[in-house]
């Protein structure tokens, strides 16, 4: 078995950052800018300007996410970080009717975001992204920590969808189900 490493995505490690969002799905062309900014500012952003964002963000403190390595190399990505900076949750309407968690709260935090390169998929990356994404979460002083992952059990999901996670990871990590946002999109929550 390969050994899984995570660390955060800092200024330093943005190659990395790079190499992780390259291997496969939607990462190069998203940026994981997809919950940073409205549907607009999404649409009217290029490759670039997304990447500049995002090296923006890894610049700052606390980081927008981590990097998985498998044996070394950058195999994997998760967005996780507090909910206010990550604007389109406040604006998806079945999440905002599903949390009872004020949406203007820094304390409260989501991952949102998981990419796994192609090549190093079925290793258990996500399961190592997402204990890493909640001490990260704990480390900065979040109270809770909510997800929106994929529900697999209820039938195929087509691989670009489960950028969200799924659903199986986050139980297996912790979080309860807490509302379905829409069928198969459960909300997930942690108390820390």
């Amino acid at each position: 078995m390969p050994a899984i490493t995570t660390l955060p995505a800092t200024a330093e490690r943005w190659d990395d950052v790079q190499h992780a969002l390259s291997g496969g799905g939607d990462g190069r062309s998203c940026q994981c800018a997809w919950f940073t900014l409205t549907n607009a500012e999404f649409d009217h952003t290029s490759v670039d300007e997304r990447r500049d964002l995002l090296h923006g963000e890894v610049q700052a403190d606390p980081p927008p996410g981590l990097v998985a390595y498998v044996d070394g190399e950058a195999a994997g990505w998760v967005r996780a970080g507090p909910r206010t900076i990550q604007r389109r949750i406040a604006r998806t309407r079945a999440i905002i009717t599903s949390t009872p968690q004020p949406l203007d709260d820094d304390s409260v935090w989501a991952i949102t975001c998981f990419v796994a390169r192609k090549e190093h998929r079925g290793l258990g990356l996500n399961a190592a992204l997402l204990r890493a994404a909640v001490d990260l979460a704990r480390d900065h002083g979040a109270r809770v920590i909510e997800a929106y992952p994929v529900d697999t059990s209820i039938g195929h999901v087509p691989p670009n969808d489960l950028y969200h996670g799924a659903l199986s990871t986050f139980l297996a990590a912790g979080f309860t189900e807490t509302a379905v946002t829409k069928p198969g999109r459960p909300l997930v929550a942690l108390e820390l």
